[in-house]
Order: C-alpha cells, then sequence, then structure tokens
C-alpha cells in the first residue's frame, strides 16, 4: 500500500499557549475543541502535529518527540525564526520554548535542528542525506578538546541536558584549553553561555560570552563560526 501516513499527538499543558506557538511558526489551526477534553492539530504544508491536554504535563521534563522528514534544513529553520522573532520579540534560543540552530551536532550526523515547544515536546526536523561535517578531517585525529566539545554537543542537541553539558566543558575550558584549535574555543565558549542560560546563571552566560568575543578570528576562522557567533548575539539579548 501507499499514501500511508502517521502524525503524533503530544501532550502539551497549556493548548492555547501550544498553539499559538505553533501558529507564529506558520502553522495554521486546522482543528481545535476544549470539551469533553482539550486537543488541537496544526498543519503546515505536509507537515500536521496533533496536541491534548494533559494534566500534570512538567514541560522541563518532558520525554515526548518526534521525527519530521524535511527536504531543506536551512530554508525551514529561517521561516520559522523569523516568526518566532516577531511572536516573541527576539528568537527564543534558550529555556522553553526555543528552536536549535541547524547543525550535525548529533549521533547520526543528520543536520538538523529541534524545536522545543511550550509543552517541552522535541520536534527534531531532521534533511537526510545532507549531513554537513563539522568534525575534524579523516587524516586528522581530533584532540581531547574537540572530543569533548563534540560530547557536549551532543548531549545539548540531541538530549537537552545543560547541566551534564555544562560540567563536561568546566572541565574542559579549565584543564585542556591551551592548545586547542581557536575555532574549538570559541564553539565551546558560547556553548557554555548556552548552558549557563537554560540553567539561568546569568553571570556565568556573559563571562562566557565576553570570554568568546575576546578571541581574535581570522576571516576564515569566524565564517568556521558563524552559526555560534549568530548564537552569541542571541544569547547577549537574554542575559
Amino acid at each position: 500500500m501507499s499514501g500511508e501516513k502517521t502524525i503524533p499527538a503530544l501532550p502539551c499543558a497549556s493548548l492555547d499557549e501550544t498553539l499559538a506557538f505553533y501558529v507564529a511558526m506558520g502553522f495554521e489551526i486546522t482543528y481545535q475543541q476544549t470539551r469533553p477534553n482539550a486537543y488541537g492539530c496544526v498543519k503546515r504544508g505536509d507537515i500536521d502535529l496533533h496536541f491534548f491536554g494533559m494534566k500534570g504535563v512538567d514541560p522541563a521534563n518532558s520525554y515526548s518527540t518526534c521525527l519530521v522528514i524535511i527536504e531543506d534544513a536551512d530554508l525551514l529553520y529561517q521561516a520559522f525564526a523569523a516568526g518566532l522573532r516577531q511572536h516573541f520579540g527576539k528568537l527564543p534560543s534558550a529555556g522553553i520554548p526555543r528552536i536549535t540552530k541547524p547543525s550535525n551536532h548529533n549521533a547520526a550526523g543528520d543536520y538538523r535542528f529541534n524545536v522545543v515547544d511550550p509543552g517541552g515536546n522535541y520536534i527534531r526536523f531532521i534533511q537526510p542525506g545532507s549531513a554537513r561535517s563539522s568534525e575534524a578531517p579523516a587524516d586528522q585525529t581530533p584532540s581531547k578538546f574537540g572530543r569533548t566539545l563534540r560530547a557536549a554537543q551532543l548531549l545539548v542537541n540531541a538530549k537537552g541536558d545543560f547541566q551534564a553539558a555544562a560540567d563536561m566543558l568546566d572541565k574542559a575550558l579549565e584543564a585542556e584549553i591551551t592548545g586547542a584549535a581557536v575555532v574549538e574555543q570559541f564553539q565551546a565558549l558560547v556553548l557554555r553561555s548556552e548552558t549557563a542560560v537554560n540553567l539561568k546563571d546569568h553571570t556565568t552566560a556573559k563571562a562566557m560570552l565576553n570570554r568568546a568575543q575576546a578571541i581574535m578570528l581570522t576571516p576564515e576562522e569566524r565564517a568556521a563560526v558563524e552559526r555560534e557567533e549568530q548564537l552569541a548575539n542571541e544569547l547577549s539579548l537574554l542575559i
């Protein structure tokens, strides 16, 4: 058979807040009810998502997730980001809800970005067959610092485990940063700032951004950390 379709139904604490969040990203509400139970549906192109109200939902400890296979992660991210900036007045890049920048910092190496909605649901938008590697070249063995950075990136992007990533980065930044590539130093400091913002430690977040901004980058190095520089600018608006 062909034409089958799977539509995830995800929990939320506030149906109105959740639907408004998706509308900001360009979805349309195709159905909504309050009784006998709260339920709503949104659609954008071929993407359908359903939500049901659930008492006791804790967004910070949610384990609900789904994968959405897409053709162009950058294009869709930019569309979502524009809508969220207009809705919130700034891009929600930390806390709940938030959106992450497209990257291949995941175990599969897929090029993807995540949306964490007001209910804490992880919606993972994946562009298959177009993984963009930021790892060391095949003929170059990653440094210890580089391996730690990649592991911390996985913790943040795949699991949202900000505390574990922060602990890992703190050890590396204290013991292993000397001799590390300038690009990796910059990426690690911005990532540590991101974890701090999500942990509501704005003092550390600001200190890490200041350290990152003090690094002198060549034009080639600046091009390599373009996404991190954008994230740094967005984080600076949150602290």
